[in-house]
């Protein structure tokens, strides 16, 4: 899923192609995609951008009169722009939508089966508002704000950054790697944190989501960012499972639960316990490894999970 950064660059080129522009057409393929009836979406037609934003994790389009179009891209939902006489992008899924301007047309993909991905449209700031979460903005709270919002509920620490309740922008792939970055347990509980470690962990998310902004934001060079993707190769932890922690060496671990997962490194912020992880507990039962040293001893280490007997 598109978080902060991803999210941020995408806003960024949109209002360098559209602000001020005309919509010219819209053009739904699938009917699954639009979750509102009123206002029309043929409303839009004709109405001038007059900005693009970021709503957690929307984008949101806004026209004059107070319309706005907000896309929700969920997991696999893309953007991408094709220029006048440009080439379409290659397979990334199935075209749910085209937005056609004067200077080219926007086009929302969406690999797989799963119609996740949204579009509504709504008349006014309180309309749009409704449609946010809640989250505060992670780069822009105090550490007083940050310490409320994080204690607010008692949950694991990879539960609360990913609450659009509690943080706006932050999901799946960015939570481990804040995690990773401040050296902290992907499941101890927020309201067991030390003062110390809340400092870190607010230290370590602005790090992280201000350098991937910055990141993401070069290697685009004032182009449409394409390839957007939860598993990038200079993440320290996240989709790098039995990789070696870039800190120290240790081979990645994860959890999965449903179609996520959580990575972290065991030196770094579990004191070297392996975490379970019931899908793969349940298939080793008592050959599941405990801790490092347990996974270290194992014959072929590497990083590779035992095998089940």
């Amino acid at each position: 899923m598109p978080e902060l950064p991803d999210i941020e660059v995408y806003v960024e080129a949109l209002r360098e192609r559209v602000c001020r522009e005309p919509l010219l057409s819209v053009k739904l393929a699938s009917p699954f995609l639009l979750r509102t009836v009123d206002p029309p979406i043929r409303e839009a037609e004709g109405q001038h951008v007059i900005e693009v934003r970021r709503v957690g994790k929307r984008i949101a389009l806004a026209f004059e009169g107070g319309l706005f179009l907000s896309f929700h891209l969920m997991i696999a939902g893309r953007f991408h722009w094709i220029a006048p006489g440009g080439k379409k992008p290659g397979r990334t899924g199935g075209t749910l939508a085209s937005l056609e301007f004067p200077a080219g047309v926007l086009t929302l993909t969406e690999a797989g089966t799963k119609r996740r991905a949204s579009l509504h449209v709504v008349r006014g700031e309180d309309a749009l508002a409704a449609l946010d979460r809640g989250g505060i903005e992670p780069l822009a709270v105090d550490l007083a704000g940050f310490d409320e919002t994080l204690r607010r509920e008692n949950h694991t620490l990879k539960r609360a950054l990913t609450d659009p309740r509690l943080f706006s922008g932050i999901g799946n792939a960015y939570s481990d790697e804040i995690m990773h970055r401040a050296r902290l347990s992907p499941v101890k509980l927020t309201r067991r944190l030390s003062g110390d470690e809340v400092e870190r962990l607010l230290d370590a998310t602005r790090e992280v989501l201000a350098s991937w902004t910055e990141r993401l934001r070069a290697e685009r060079r004032g182009g449409f960012p394409e390839g957007v993707t939860a598993f990038r190769p200079g993440f320290a932890v996240h989709g790098r499972f039995r990789l070696p922690c870039p800190e120290c060496g240790a081979p990645i671990q994860r959890i999965v639960k449903a179609e996520n997962e959580t990575d972290y490194c065991p030196r770094c912020q579990t004191g070297g316990q392996i975490l379970s992880d019931r899908s793969l507990a349940r298939l080793l039962k008592e050959d599941w490894p405990r801790t490092l040293d347990e996974l270290e001893g194992r014959p072929g280490f590497g990083g590779a999970v035992p095998r089940a007997r």
